[in-house]
């Protein structure tokens, strides 16, 4: 069950955004973050297809080349090769088929960190759980 836990992740890369007109402070209103709440949940849509469609390509395009992927009981995965390493780890030992993120809050760190908490649930064949947990990304 620990290797099925490998996915989890914690992403400590700054929040890509289309615009450089965003400003976050950690007091900045949460209604002044929907732009924000709207881009993470099109990144996340996008992740889980990924193994829907066993396209590791999909995944990485999410990353940045710097990323960190840091999996519980594993050593870190950082770099360009970070998120296809993940991807095959999750979709060939760990059966990775479909899932889906929940989003908890979302909240300014800084003036370009954005910060999202909240879970994953992973799906293998036939939409039967793998695991869940929780995650933060920055």
């Amino acid at each position: 069950m620990k290797e099925r836990s490998m996915f989890i992740t914690l992403f400590l890369a700054v929040l890509l955004l289309p615009s450089s007109d965003y400003t976050f402070a950690q007091s900045t209103p949460k209604e002044d973050l929907t732009d924000v709440r709207k881009a993470i949940a099109a990144s996340d849509e996008i992740y889980f297809q990924a193994f829907v469609k066993n396209d590791r390509s999909i995944l990485i395009d999410l990353y940045a080349e710097d990323c960190w992927i840091i999996p519980p009981d594993a050593s870190a995965l950082c770099g360009p090769d970070a998120p296809g390493d993940f991807f095959r780890t999750a979709y060939d030992q760990l059966g990775v088929r479909n899932g889906k993120f929940i989003t908890v809050d979302v909240y300014g760190i800084s003036e370009d960190i954005v910060a999202e908490l909240g879970f994953w649930r992973s799906y293998g064949a036939g939409d039967i759980g793998i695991d869940d947990g929780g995650r933060q990304k920055n």
